[in-house]
């Protein structure tokens, strides 16, 4: 065989398989319509029966679903990613979606935003946590997204004690992986005379920027989207920060992952006027005050060991209604529609002046970072 034959071979062989592919993308077209459409008459019922139009519970349900379909050779990942869109698309034609998140743009709120919500809906940056509270309590927004801890820093002080006060409740929660990379509009590290970014992203990489870029001068900025800007627009600046802050200022990525920790990641929260109903794997918040006598802390959280129920983290803060008192911060496997939460949440209300629950949502594993 002659290598021209061999070639027009493989060109055949290639043109029938993009021939079949181009077969399988109207069908997949023809398929999201007909989903389009159901998605309408869905939001249709919602609007009818004043129900909210994102569904924490069905979300999750989908995405597992789909998970334990994909068992074939399209990548679990992307299959995740592409539903998570085809979702967003859907709530789109169900309601317009505003969701507030803690700004500005390009930064890792707003990524966590993207994963919980998708490109379709309405993505508000704002200035400050509590503004982000402000926005859904008013109802210009439905829904907010903010930090509420970090694994090497800890909880995110601002949160908290938004929540002890705020009538709003959790309905979703999303991890995210802190991958700091070195971006710039410069083309080599050769070039980077001032890295700039928020402090905490700086501290998170100073040992490679101590070891790759020594001359280099560090000045801190209000946040990583910022410190984006300032790198697009002035020469020889470089910025510490996502991926995704690159892509939204056309900057190369010169250093990826340049963090120190390798297991560093913050935990997300979404907002909402309700809790999301029961899955199966879920978790509560509650917030509650304790009497002053010894040992009181111990026997409040006895009621949930008795119970069987898994404490996932605990956190105090200073109470705002009087000096040198505390309130805790509690998240526990399960929720109020389960009888074992209930006997619980009783037994704890015998032990506490103040007990308000303040979420319930589908639970996301840590361990599911990327």
């Amino acid at each position: 065989m002659f290598p021209s034959d061999a070639l027009n071979e493989t060109r055949d062989e290639m043109g029938a398989l993009r021939a079949g592919i181009d077969a399988v993308d109207e069908e997949i077209v023809r398929l999201l319509d007909r989903r389009a459409r159901l998605a309408r008459r869905i939001g249709e019922i919602k609007r009818n029966n004043g129900l909210e139009a994102y569904a924490p519970a069905r979300e999750r349900a989908v995405l597992d679903r789909v998970a334990a379909l994909g068992a074939g050779d399209f990548p679990a990942r992307g299959l995740q990613a592409v539903f998570r869109e085809i979702i967003s698309s859907s709530i789109s034609l169900e309601a317009r979606l505003k969701v507030a998140y803690l700004g500005p743009e390009a930064t890792f709120t707003h990524e966590a935003a993207l994963r919980s919500f998708g490109v379709s809906v309405e993505l508000e940056p704002q200035t400050t946590v509590a503004e982000v509270f402000t926005r859904v309590e008013r109802g210009e927004a439905s829904h907010g997204i903010v930090p509420v801890e970090n694994s090497m820093e800890g909880a995110v002080t601002h949160t908290l004690d938004e929540l002890m006060n705020s009538p709003l409740k959790v309905c979703g929660e999303v991890y995210l992986p802190v991958l700091q990379n070195l971006i710039s509009s410069e083309p080599t590290l050769d070039r980077v005379e001032v890295v700039c970014s928020h402090p905490m992203a700086l501290s998170q990489s100073s040992t490679w920027l101590r070891h790759r870029l020594p001359g280099a001068r560090l000045e801190e900025v209000e946040s990583t989207g910022e410190a984006a800007r300032r790198a697009a627009r002035e020469p020889g600046v470089a910025a510490v920060g996502s991926v995704l802050a690159a892509e939204a200022h056309g900057l190369n990525v010169l250093a990826r992952s340049i963090q120190d920790a390798r297991t560093n990641a913050t935990r997300f929260i979404v907002l909402g006027r309700a809790w999301a109903e029961r899955t199966g794997k879920d978790k509560t918040s509650v917030v509650f005050s304790v009497k002053d006598r010894p040992g009181v802390l111990r026997d409040a959280l006895a009621a949930f060991a008795e119970e069987g129920i898994n404490l996932t983290r605990i956190e105090s803060r200073p109470s705002r209604k009087r000096a040198w008192t505390y309130v805790f911060f509690a998240d526990f496997e399960g929720h109020p529609d389960e009888e074992r939460v209930r006997r619980a949440l009783v037994a704890l209300e015998e032990h506490c002046p103040y007990v308000s629950l303040i979420g319930a949502y589908p639970a996301v594993s840590a361990e599911m970072l990327d």
